[in-house]
């Protein structure tokens, strides 16, 4: 395609003709034939020189109105294209060209300029109150928005964010981070959540960072939720349930105990004739009981000590085939499948691993026993999380009648079990940046599937 018809008026070459002024000379030289045959018969054929200069004025003044009326019509549609585009570029969409009759090849052009500017004017409608929403969204939510430049200059603050700084928006914006006491909140080497002290409030805050870009340049989102109201409410919470499971454990063990030393003091309390012939066998039993009761209750507090004291993981480079194959071969009970899996190396303490491992594939064991059947042990890489392993135990035993209570210390459906395993095996997990699940599987049976990132 020919660069001239491309470029602009500015950036025209300095000594070349403009596109209206070659159309002139183009219908100019479609007549020159015409009009030099026309002149040659005038002025060589037996003409008075009155006709001649008459007929020669007439010839010249037609060409060149025809010429300039061609350069018109060609100039004016390319006029109103031009106020159109003009106008899209600066917003105005109420701008539309007069229609033409069908058929009209430069009405089509028209026709298709005015159904861009419709469909043009409907995106800016819509992009407008897109925006007009996302702005109320951002104003009225009660996490703090801050968005920082490349320069870490404030460029958004939202209503929260007034608030908890303590000022109002034009004295915040395109002050730097450090200024604003922030800058330690965009590196995200910062925990994620803190405890700190603002203009506007003081609690634990949720920090949350992220990159986006705008105007070709790098931005920072920083979003500050205060999570001490939660967190408070799921301390309270959590405390209500300690005490709940406590209460019930140390009301099943005082409760015989009050009883039966009850029953014992009023015996001894009886002179020595009114008592029966083997109370001292009943003291004895009594006593006996009292002290089961009590190792019972002692037992309860060590399992509950467990959970409550598990150290933090020692991290080291663990072999995920050597530990699973190791786990395997500690069950004796049933036999164990490993399903073999993609070599990997992960970061983790190995102990507290196989400590989880095994209460999980323990907890598989005792399911298959009764009802037979098999269990597996295996491990694969998460499909879309190249950096996160997946290390699953199946068993075909009879599966979970109840998800709810899975996880709640000292809840058991097996008779002498503790209910720690399941909760403590979850803290592992989560220690570990990782995660512990249990479902049911479609085919029958029970699968608990622990992922772990690979560091």
């Amino acid at each position: 395609m020919d660069s001239d018809r491309l470029s602009s008026p500015s950036h025209a070459a300095p000594h070349g003709l403009r596109h209206d002024q070659r159309v002139l000379l183009m219908a100019l030289l479609a007549s020159l034939p015409g009009g030099v045959v026309s002149l040659a018969i005038l002025w060589f054929g037996d003409y008075t020189p009155k006709v001649q200069w008459t007929l020669t004025a007439l010839i010249v003044l037609v060409s060149l109105g025809f010429a300039f009326g061609v350069r018109e019509r060609v100039v004016f549609p390319l006029h109103t294209l031009s106020n159109l585009l003009a106008g899209l570029r600066e917003g105005d969409f109420s701008i539309r060209a007069r229609p033409t009759p069908a058929g009209d090849p430069l009405g089509e052009v028209l026709f298709e300029v005015n159904a861009l500017v419709d469909t043009l004017r409907h995106q800016r409608l819509d992009a407008v109150e897109a925006t007009a929403l996302l702005q109320k969204v951002i104003a009225e939510t009660d996490v703090a928005i801050f968005t920082f430049d490349d320069r870490d200059r404030l460029q958004l603050i939202n209503r929260a964010g007034e608030r908890l700084l303590g000022q109002p928006a034009d004295r915040l914006l395109a002050r730097r981070a450090d200024e604003l006491d922030l800058a330690v909140y965009l590196d995200p080497a910062t925990p994620r959540v803190r405890t700190v002290t603002f203009p506007g409030g003081v609690g634990r805050w949720e920090i949350r960072r992220g990159i986006f870009r705008q105007g070709g340049r790098p931005h920072q989102l920083l979003l500050l939720a205060d999570v001490s109201e939660p967190l408070r409410e799921e301390e309270r919470q959590a405390w209500q349930r300690l005490i709940r499971v406590l209460g019930h454990e140390l009301n099943n063990s005082l409760t015989p105990i009050k009883s039966i030393a009850g029953s014992l003091h009023a015996t001894l309390a009886r002179p020595a004739e009114d008592r029966a012939p083997d109370w001292q066998e009943d003291l004895d039993h009594g006593l006996r009981i009292i002290a089961d009761r009590a190792d019972a209750l002692s037992r309860f507090m060590d399992a509950y000590a467990r959970i409550a004291r598990l150290p933090a993981p020692t991290i080291r480079s663990i072999d995920v085939e050597s530990a699973i194959r190791h786990v395997a071969s500690l069950e004796t009970r049933v036999a164990v499948e490993v399903v073999p899996g993609p070599p990997m190396q992960i970061r983790a303490d190995g102990d507290q691993l196989e400590q989880l491992l095994i209460n999980l594939l323990r907890n598989a064991a005792d399911a298959v026993q009764a009802t037979g059947g098999g269990v597996r042990l295996g491990w694969s890489r998460v499909d879309g999380q190249p950096d996160t392993v997946e290390m699953s135990v199946d068993d075909d035993g009879p599966g979970i009648p109840n998800t709810t209570n899975l996880f709640v210390p000292f809840f058991t459906t097996k008779a002498g079990g503790t209910g720690i395993g399941l909760p403590l095996s979850r803290q592992i997990a989560e220690a570990h940046g990782g995660t512990l699940d249990l479902r049911n599987r479609p085919a029958g049976g029970c699968r608990a599937i622990v992922r772990l990132r690979i560091r």
